[in-house]
């Protein structure tokens, strides 16, 4: 029998009863304390139920998992290039892998409701969802992703927000540089330790809206030498704002491919996020703008041909190397207004509303 959260009980079916030998499944009749086995047969078991007999139907104190502290929304692939690179799946095919996922991974939650063309997914960090979506990514999935928003909750009239335990190992030269960017996200420096060998530990406070997308960040500034874990340390009331990224995107007003000719004379208004022969489409974003607003671009623009002599020979157009998009990258990047696809060989970041006909029509529409 099963004995759930509220103390009811129900009757179980237990069909084949296995434990491990080595690596391998064996059945077994009988198992010892401090076996690991599987039970096959049962269902609607929830973790920190106790299963046991009816001649001793006491529960055992109850396993409490830590509450998750970020959401975002997966949604199936509706670029123009969906289908393309992978295998993409219906909304019920993802809603069913979702579910699959969280009966072995039992911190995360999945909202059946399909609202906003998406379900909504809650983790315990932004990290453990960019490691989900890399595990469909590499089972040939495409899919949709927003921008990770942390789970707030309401008491007595205050704001309270989930607050991480950071500890961070690295070399002392850059111990300066992680404590800037932490400090000025909120985070408050609890310990400063010294080691041989010129490194240093720290202890960090921080709020987990900061550690969205700062390992990427944080590797680039110790050089891939840094150590940083982080671990729930509660709700505390809410620290207040810090400046996030703020610029705009270069976002492609057309289908088509990268062009050097393009992409060239792009190269002035920001950082661009593609190479030439890379497929783009309308929404597609391209690049990051240096200023503050978006800026529409035809990175498949070529040069006009015309049957004028040129008195100098036109000089080969050499681009700057990109940096590779990574999916923590991506996610750094999103704001309201953004998104990435996901798809076994890309990760680009598109725009939600892909026309920018559409765009101007539901910004004066919020406006007003």
């Amino acid at each position: 029998m099963c004995i759930g959260d509220g103390g009811e009980h129900k009757n179980l079916n237990v069909s084949k009863l296995q434990t491990y030998s080595g690596i391998n499944l064996i059945e077994a009749e009988n198992v010892l304390p401090g076996d690991i086995i599987v039970l096959s047969g049962i269902e609607d078991v929830k973790i920190g139920d106790t299963i046991c007999t009816h001649d001793a139907p006491k529960a055992l104190p109850r396993i409490v998992i830590d509450e998750p502290t970020v959401a975002m929304r997966f949604s199936v692939n509706t670029s123009p290039l969906a289908g393309t690179e992978g295998k993409n799946p219906t909304s019920t095919q993802l809603l069913e892998r979702l579910k699959k996922e969280t009966l072995k991974n039992v911190s995360l939650q999945v909202d059946e409701e399909n609202i906003g063309g998406g379900f909504l997914v809650r983790g315990r960090g932004e990290f453990q969802l960019v490691i989900l979506i890399e595990m469909l990514r590499r089972e040939g999935c495409e899919l949709g992703v927003t921008r990770p928003e942390v789970i707030f909750k309401y008491k007595d009239g205050k704001k309270l927000e989930p607050i991480e335990h950071l500890d961070i190992d690295c070399a002392e030269a850059y111990a300066g540089n992680v404590t800037i960017k932490l400090s000025g996200h909120k985070g408050r420096m609890l310990a400063y330790t010294s080691h041989e060998g010129g490194r240093v530990h720290l202890k960090f406070s921080v709020p987990s809206r900061a550690l969205i997308g700062y390992r990427d960040q944080f590797l680039t500034d110790t050089k891939g030498t840094g150590i940083m874990n982080a671990s729930m340390s509660g709700y505390e009331e809410y620290r207040g704002d810090f400046d996030e990224f703020s610029n705009g995107f270069l976002v492609s007003d057309q289908a088509g491919k990268g062009v050097t000719y393009g992409l060239y004379h792009l190269e002035p208004h920001g950082q661009l996020f593609i190479t030439p022969g890379e497929s783009v489409y309308e929404g597609m974003i391209v690049g990051q703008h240096n200023q503050d607003f978006d800026l529409v671009v035809n990175p498949s623009k070529e040069k006009n041909l015309s049957n004028m002599r040129s008195v100098l020979k036109d000089e080969a157009l050499t681009l700057t190397p990109i940096q590779p998009m990574t999916l923590e990258r991506a996610i750094l990047l999103l704001q309201n207004e953004e998104m990435v696809e996901v798809t076994p060989k890309s990760i680009r970041v598109r725009k939600i509303i892909l026309s920018a006909v559409d765009r101007k029509k539901n910004a004066r529409a919020s406006a007003s």
